[in-house]
């Protein structure tokens, strides 16, 4: 027949970012999207995408090749994405070929540090509703409003306003 490849796939979330990740055999090369992890960008959250890999050691990883596409959401979403998929990878790849003990160090590591690295934000951006300029968002009620229009149509009709009263023609009496 063929030979097996020693191969996960998982993938990692954040906001509307999606990142999957190929983790299979190899000689410890991690690519973004075809960029090598220490030059992806921006440069001000490279460190967080190198977090999985620097919390296990090279020890861990140096036997495996991780590949990760992300698309979707903006840089730090993607770069969120990126760092939780390498994670999950990890994990998945030390409990279907390599063994169990390992697997749960891992594991129990990437949870001390950070939860996030394995389970997913479940927060999404709520959806934009009538009525005003956002999900949640509405114009400020006016309470003067009446009065700056309705001055020019009607002036009897505005409060504080004094009617002018004739005055009697002294000549005539």
């Amino acid at each position: 027949m063929g030979r097996t490849r020693q191969k996960v796939m998982t993938y990692g979330k954040k906001k509307k970012a999606i990142a999957v990740v190929t983790c299979g055999k190899g000689v410890g090369i991690i690519k973004v999207n075809g960029v090598p992890l220490p030059l992806v960008q921006p440069a001000a959250l490279r460190l967080k995408a190198q977090e999985p890999v620097m919390l296990v050691g090279k020890k861990k990883y140096k036997n495996v090749n991780i590949r990760v596409r992300v698309r979707g959401g903006g840089s730090t979403s993607q770069i969120y994405a990126t760092r939780q998929a390498i994670a999950k990878s990890l994990v998945a790849y030390y409990q279907k070929y390599v063994d169990e003990p390992s697997k749960k160090e891992i594991k129990d590591t990437f949870l001390a540090y950070d939860r996030s690295l394995l389970v997913a934000d479940p927060r999404r951006t709520e959806p934009k509703k009538f009525g005003g300029p956002g999900a949640r968002a509405r114009r400020t009620k006016s309470y003067r409003l009446f009065t700056s229009w309705a001055r020019c149509l009607s002036p009897h009709i505005v409060k504080g306003e004094k009617k002018k009263k004739k005055k009697k023609n002294s000549a005539l009496i």
